[in-house]
């Protein structure tokens, strides 16, 4: 019986923070380790997706085998075959199914996109794209090449895996089976579990997410910041008045934020660690300990990136992408027979 298929990605371009390392990296590695047993795992680099709003294109490439080089430091089995690690923009069949995808998705619906809506209010009109208002197409395409049957994403992507299954399902009902529908967000949250983890939050401003596209990068912890960097950036993090570290997040956002940074690096709940500290009213000191954590954790994870095998890295991105290829391929096949493109 064929295995059937997890697929999940972090897009490549900008600097990786803690946040998504802890929240998001770890645990696709962790799901990755505890289901390639009896399922095919694809661990794909949206690459085509990076560059749906502005960035330097010059440092796209080396983002993109940065993103691969991160995956292998977080500990990702590259030996393990039943893992695929790939970048989107070598299996030429994402573009092309996307193109047919695009021609049965309806404006209204690609205009309803609460992703499309954000994003492209924070945009000037001419730094809108058609490439924004259409990703959720070609997000469609990066799952039904494969028959994925599971793709876990936050609440912010739930409505494009309904998008997924609607378009999938109106392919289907004009021109036969051809593709696989994934399952329903319900059963995905099942699957994976709705738990999101923490969300830490800005350093300068605790009220909004750490954010990995932030212009300044001052509250910002990234993977790439240097040891002595993010312990300044720790020790100017924004606190409050009310001198005593307590786990309380509507009144002290910035001591709750660094709790569960420490919580993050410790591996423990941050209740455990707001009751080890609590009452402790210089916050320099409790700044102090974090930093020296924060600290501990990059020099430990930029030297396990720095010692990555290239070779070894290349080689597994090459095969994968030739047998992603293949997958593709066939799948991309039985659609253009389906719309009259082959016979």
């Amino acid at each position: 019986m064929t295995k059937q298929v997890i697929l999940t990605g972090i897009r490549a371009n900008n600097d990786l923070h803690i946040g998504n390392y802890f929240g998001g990296m770890l645990p696709l590695i962790d799901m990755a380790k505890k289901h390639s047993s009896n399922y095919r795992i694809h661990m794909f680099i949206p690459d085509l997706h990076s560059f749906t709003t502005p960035i330097d294109h010059s440092l796209l490439f080396e983002s993109i085998l940065n993103n691969a080089r991160v995956y292998a430091a977080a500990g990702l089995p590259l030996h393990d075959d039943a893992i695929a690690l790939y970048r989107q923009s070598h299996i030429s069949a994402h573009s092309e199914l996307t193109w047919i995808l695009d021609c049965f998705t309806g404006m209204g619906e690609m205009g309803r996109m609460t992703q499309y809506k954000d994003k492209s209010a924070k945009l000037g009109d001419d730094q809108i794209t058609v490439g924004l208002f259409n990703y959720p197409v070609l997000m469609a395409a990066d799952i039904l090449l494969y028959d994925a049957n599971y793709i876990p994403v936050g609440d912010d992507q739930t409505q494009h895996i309904e998008f997924t299954r609607d378009i999938a399902t109106r392919f289907n009902n004009r021109f036969g089976e051809v593709f696989v529908i994934p399952e329903p967000a319900s059963k995905q949250h099942e699957f994976f579990g709705k738990d999101q983890g923490l969300r830490i939050k800005d350093l300068a401003d605790p009220l909004k997410k750490m954010s990995k596209s932030d212009e300044t990068g001052k509250g910002v912890l990234f993977l790439t910041d240097s040891p002595d960097l993010a312990r300044k950036k720790i020790m100017s993090a924004t606190t409050d008045d009310r001198a005593s570290v307590q786990y309380d997040r509507e009144n002290q956002p910035g001591i709750t934020n660094l709790i569960d940074i420490l919580a993050l690096l410790r591996g423990t709940d941050p209740q455990a660690v707001a009751n080890e500290y609590s009452g402790m009213s210089r916050y320099g000191d409790f700044k102090t300990i974090v930093a020296d954590e924060v600290a501990h954790f990059l020099a430990q994870f930029q030297e396990r990136l720095a010692n990555i095998d290239d070779a070894e890295l290349f080689a597994k991105l090459e095969s994968s992408e030739k047998a992603m290829n293949d997958i593709a391929n066939e799948t991309l096949l039985r659609a253009q027979k389906a719309i009259g493109l082959r016979q």
